[in-house]
């Protein structure tokens, strides 16, 4: 697999049409940092490592991600948009003066900056740009 976030992106975007719980994710420090900003964001319930029996013999148990998602009182979706901005062909690095607002500060980017995975908001508030990952909304 060459893009690994587009892949999660994708996941969570075919669960949330799906009307799905959770959904699970192969694991990775990137994956469990933007699991992390999607909750605090309160996008998704929340998310757990889980460790799942492989089905081959003599394997190892294969670590997960599972990501609890989130829905409104009559079953709205909570995440009604997911887009990967910065893709392996096409790098998208901006600075903090340049972070754009998704939908005029309803929705939130996530970047990927010298301090760590952040929001947009935060990257702004801390003066650092980076590359932004995706937006969501």
């Amino acid at each position: 697999m060459t893009d690994p976030i587009a892949d999660m992106i994708t996941r969570i975007r075919n669960a949330v049409t799906a009307k799905r719980t959770r959904v699970d994710l192969p694991t990775s420090k990137l994956k469990a940092e933007i699991a992390r900003i999607l909750q605090d964001e309160g996008y998704i319930q929340g998310y757990r490592m889980v460790e799942e029996a492989s089905e081959r013999a003599g394997s190892q148990p294969q670590q997960l991600i599972r990501l609890f998602l989130k829905y409104g009182p009559h079953g709205e979706k909570v995440i009604t948009g997911l887009q990967r901005i910065s893709r392996p062909g096409r790098r998208v690095y901006l600075g903090a003066d340049d972070v754009p607002q998704v939908l005029g500060g309803l929705g939130t980017s996530i970047l990927t900056t010298s301090r760590g995975v952040m929001t947009g908001r935060a990257a702004r508030k801390a003066g650092v740009g980076g590359e932004v990952l995706c937006n969501v909304w």
